[in-house]
């Protein structure tokens, strides 16, 4: 049965890299009717957080994978196996695959009078029963990984020293541990970011050397920003709960980064997960590093947005409305803000000012609009807000007339009442939005910004 695995370390915020690796990994598990296997790689104390865990399984929850379905399984944690680290690090020792070792860095310096230089095996047949534990590489041929993205990748094993799996202080390190993880897990296929590729043939000596057949390797394509530069944390905006918490939907996040190194095939590009899942190929995994594009995501967002049920919609934009506005009243212009928004974190700023005694002025809209013959659109339009009927269309002409009364077309003329009304120079239709506000509140306001023009 297949079985893939998602391993990630609980030191930071959930990478949009590891959440495309996991994607990739769902999909192989959901396709073949497998298991998704779970696995917390805590044993760094000193950097694990409970808090980065936990972060972890809500971020993979939000993009759909989670133990409500019957492909998931964990999470498990690397920390209980030790005991299973030690055992196989034990049973390399016996059968004479690995041997112990006391050198340090700077006693390989001092042999070989560089520190670039790898370890020279002085330990390798001095029969010692303590320090640190190396595994013996075999000193000729070379270690073949077939990749289904790389192809065969060879790694001559005179180029591999013989590398540490146990720390002096008796502790496995990861790459003992992964393997063995691995194999109590009965993975069937490693699917894991390039960066990984180097450290294959020692693990897939190790799966050999512990009398495994090896699992199915593929290393997916690093994930670069416009600079192609590997994203970074440092650099880049990277979290994948950054995204979920400024109102990005969770089914664009998955459509954009199933593209970052696969396409189905065709030209579409907006497919829900449903469709992708049954296309997707690791053979079909492209080598060439995947540009995250933010404002291609920003799009794929937009356009899932405007596809939303209006009800859905309304229900998605929740959490960015204060709960004291009256949501009967967003409901009135919710169908405008949705055409509108490219991230639910904009619904705020597009609708606040109907629910506020007066607008959030932004200093750059007001200084842009009320110009030079500001005041006597505004006070031409109030004129008119008193008696005009009340709908859209009558309103538009109202302010077509005072413009035109003054030399100006409607374009013109709506800046000074538009800023005066929501307090920037964007956001939704004005006529709507004047309608909806009412006329007393949309009265106070022009006469409030022709007052203050002094």
């Amino acid at each position: 049965m297949t079985r893939v695995r998602f391993a990630p370390s609980p030191t930071g915020m959930f990478h949009v890299g590891g959440a495309r690796s996991a994607l990739f990994n769902w999909a192989i598990a959901e396709q073949s009717g497998g298991t998704f296997v779970l696995r917390i790689e805590d044993t760094d104390a000193a950097r694990n957080r409970p808090e980065w865990t936990e972060g972890i399984i809500s971020a993979l929850a939000w993009i759909g994978i989670s133990g409500d379905s019957p492909h998931f399984e964990g999470p498990y944690f690397q920390s209980a196996y030790e005991q299973q680290h030690r055992d196989a690090a034990a049973k390399l020792l016996k059968e004479g695959k690995a041997y112990h070792c006391t050198c340090t860095r700077d006693d390989v310096k001092a042999r070989t009078g560089s520190e670039h230089q790898g370890y020279d095996g002085y330990c390798r047949d001095r029969g010692l029963t303590e320090g640190a534990v190396r595994f013996r590489t075999p000193d000729e041929g070379v270690t073949v990984v077939e990749d289904q993205v790389r192809g065969r990748v060879e790694f001559p094993n005179s180029a591999m020293e013989d590398f540490v799996i146990v720390r002096g202080d008796g502790s496995p390190l990861f790459i003992l541990a992964n393997v063995v993880d691995d194999m109590e897990m009965r993975i069937s296929h490693v699917v894991r970011a390039e960066e990984h590729l180097s450290n294959t043939p020692k693990q897939q000596l190790l799966w050999e050397a512990l009398g495994h057949e090896p699992p199915i390797w593929a290393h997916v394509p690093v994930i670069v920003n416009e600079k192609r530069q590997k994203l970074s944390k440092r650099r880049d905006k990277v979290a994948l709960e950054s995204y979920r918490d400024e109102g990005y939907l969770a089914e664009a996040m998955v459509n954009y980064l199933m593209l970052l190194g696969w396409g189905p095939g065709d030209d579409r590009e907006i497919m829900p997960w449903s469709e992708m899942m049954p296309l997707f190929r690791l053979e079909d995994v492209n080598q060439a590093p995947a540009f995250f594009d933010e404002k291609k995501l920003r799009a794929f967002n937009g356009e899932y947005i405007r596809a939303l049920p209006r009800e859905v919609f309304i229900a998605r934009c929740e959490p960015w409305l204060d709960p004291s506005w009256d949501r009967s009243v967003f409901e009135r212009v919710a169908d405008l803000v949705q055409t509108r928004v490219a991230v639910l974190s904009e619904v705020t700023a597009n609708v606040d000012f109907l629910f506020l005694d007066e607008p959030v002025f932004d200093q750059a809209s007001w200084d842009k609009a009320m110009k030079q013959g500001a005041a006597e659109i505004l006070a031409g339009y109030a004129e008119r807000l008193e008696t005009v009927d009340w709908n859209p269309e009558s309103l538009k002409t109202a302010l077509e007339e005072v413009g035109l009364a003054h030399g100006l077309k409607l374009g013109k003329a709506q800046a000074p009442v538009r800023v005066a009304i929501t307090g920037r120079t964007v956001g939704l239709p004005l006529f709507e939005s004047i309608e909806v506000l009412g006329r007393e509140r949309s009265l106070a306001r022009v006469r409030a910004a022709l007052a203050k023009l002094g």
